[in-house]
């Protein structure tokens, strides 16, 4: 044998030596992974007892539904109820796909532990929200049969696909077959929350069932972890990018990576029209899953998540509730940023409200009437003033039309318009015209604004000088009920307009203007070089 080929295979056999002595190295037999317990039914409606029992000023446990085969589905109130909910945002967790995707309820199960404890960060999140939570929301799927449908073929997370939505009257048509996601509709409708975070994770619903067998969850499967959204609908996501941001960030923070979707695959969003270039777009597709419900109907932020280890979802979770605690960056009050209803070119109709419980009822009624109201601005918009009309009614919406003398001709005529004070704003400039964003709708309302009405207009500069905001032609004064209020925030300075339900109940017009003196001179345009210049002249 040459000194090579002995070389070779002394190295050969060492090689093996030393690979197999290797710690964790993975051996041809492997035994067999450890499993990860199983929560039977009895477990977990025995410790919804005990936890009832023992946190009983801070929880309550109610039965909102049963399953087809009569398990329950349960809802737990979490709140600290010496603190009115008045002043409380509401957040509902769920475990749409807690069937095969069993990580998602485990992830609830041990933030619930974490909501009933004392941590400071615990005791905050009581006192200022209500947490509305859904472990199980499919008991057969979770206890039983690792699948997504249930009895009649439906995914409770899905709804089971748009033929059984009616969403011009935003009704389920299958509640009698999916009581699983009555359940889910009933605490939506009832509470109205400002956030619905639904939770998914890792299971084996990839396998058929016939390789199933006793398999659960094992010790050391995971999964790539996705916050915000998901894969097969972009839709279901917060609208605001930064939440998604943050919450990921709170799962950084606890060591836990995210992935973001199709910003990782550099990819674009999909539509009709990019057919033929499906195979370079992003794979998801905008659809309407059953957690979308509770934004088409009340303007609550949707969010999902996908959880591989249970303290990165807990992680991300309070990540969430921290944003409930807080005040968000360009809003004026603590909360979830869920209080614009209505936007045009950068300014918003906006909920009105004193406490949390305020602005969440003119939310929702504004949110449902928003597709009737018709805006405007002056166009193009100038320096040194900002304008905002917006029409509740189709009768007020005649007035805003594009023509500029037309549409003072029109509001002059109005009783509660001060004309000559709308028409000496308006004339100040060179414009002579409106950009108008007609309503959708054209159904009028069966009553008028009940519960108050917000504008926000946001002025380009840091420091500027507010002269007058007039609602109609009328001076408002400083308030932050009945009248205006200005902050700096995100590099704009906001402009809050708040007018009180007994106003907004005899108002179908709002006629904002804002004159400012801005605090720096920003020149536009430019000129050649000199050299063109000279070369152009010579040239004639």
């Amino acid at each position: 044998m040459k000194i090579e080929h002995r070389l070779c295979l002394r190295l050969a056999v060492l090689f093996v030596v030393i690979v197999a002595a290797v710690p964790g190295h993975v051996q041809e037999k492997q035994d067999a992974p450890e499993r990860v317990h199983r929560i039977t039914q009895e477990e977990y409606e025995a410790t919804l007892r005990f936890w009832q029992r023992r946190c009983e000023s801070i929880l309550e446990v109610e039965q909102v539904g049963a399953s087809a085969e009569g398990s329950a589905i349960h809802l737990l109130t979490i709140t600290d109820r010496s603190v009115s909910n008045q002043g409380k945002q509401v957040c509902l967790v769920t475990a749409l796909h807690g069937g095969p995707e069993r990580s998602g309820t485990t992830t609830i199960l041990h933030l619930v532990e974490w909501l009933l404890g004392d941590s400071k960060e615990a005791q905050e999140t009581r006192r200022k929200q209500v947490l509305l939570v859904m472990p199980i929301n499919h008991p057969e799927a979770f206890f039983q049969t690792d699948r997504f449908l249930n009895k009649a073929k439906i995914d409770p997370y899905t709804g089971g696909g748009p033929q059984h939505w009616d969403l011009d009257k935003l009704e389920y048509k299958s509640a009698d077959k999916a009581p699983e996601v009555k359940a889910v509709l009933y605490v939506v409708d009832k509470w109205k929350p400002d956030v619905h975070a639904d939770v998914h994770g890792t299971g084996l619903q990839e396998y058929p069932i016939d390789k199933l067998g006793d398999r659960t969850r094992y010790q050391g499967q995971t999964m790539i972890e996705i916050t915000g959204s998901a894969y097969s609908n972009y839709a279901l996501r917060p609208w605001d990018w930064r939440v998604t941001e943050a919450l990921i960030a709170a799962g950084q923070r606890a060591g836990y990576p995210s992935d973001r979707f199709e910003a990782d695959a550099q990819r674009s969003y999909h539509g009709p029209v990019m057919n033929p270039i499906a195979d370079r777009t992003w794979r998801g597709q905008p659809n309407f899953y059953t957690a979308q419900y509770g934004y088409a109907k009340y303007h609550t932020m949707v969010m999902a998540f996908e959880v591989g280890w249970e303290q990165s979802g807990v992680a991300r979770l309070r990540g969430l509730l921290q944003l409930g605690n807080q005040r968000w960056q360009d809003e004026p009050h603590a909360g979830y940023p869920v209080d614009r209803v209505k936007a045009f070119i950068g300014h918003y109709v906006t909920a009105w409200g004193r406490t949390a419980g305020e602005r969440r009822r003119s939310r929702v009624e504004l949110w449902q009437k928003q597709g009737r109201f018709t805006q405007a601005v002056l166009y193009p918009q100038t320096d040194g003033r900002d304008t905002y009309f917006v029409a509740t009614s189709p009768a007020a919406a005649e007035t805003l039309v594009k023509d500029r003398d037309q549409f003072l001709l029109a509001a002059s005529s109005r009783a509660d318009t001060d004309g000559a004070a709308l028409s000496h704003i308006v004339r100040s400039g060179p414009e002579i015209m409106l950009a108008v964003d007609a309503a959708r709708s054209k159904a009028e309302s069966p009553e008028p604004i009940q519960h108050g009405i917000g504008f926000r207009l946001r002025l380009p500069y840091s420091k500027p000088t507010i002269q007058a905001v007039r609602l109609n032609g009328h001076l408002l004064q400083s308030s932050d009920t009945d009248g205006w209020r200005s902050w700096l925030a995100n590099g704009f300075t906001q402009v809050q307009i708040n007018v009180p339900p007994d106003k907004a109940a005899k108002q179908d017009l709002y006629l904002i203007t804002c004159e400012y003196k801005p605090s720096e001179v920003r020149r536009i345009g430019w000129t050649p070089p000199a050299e063109v210049l000279d070369a152009l002249r010579k040239q004639k």
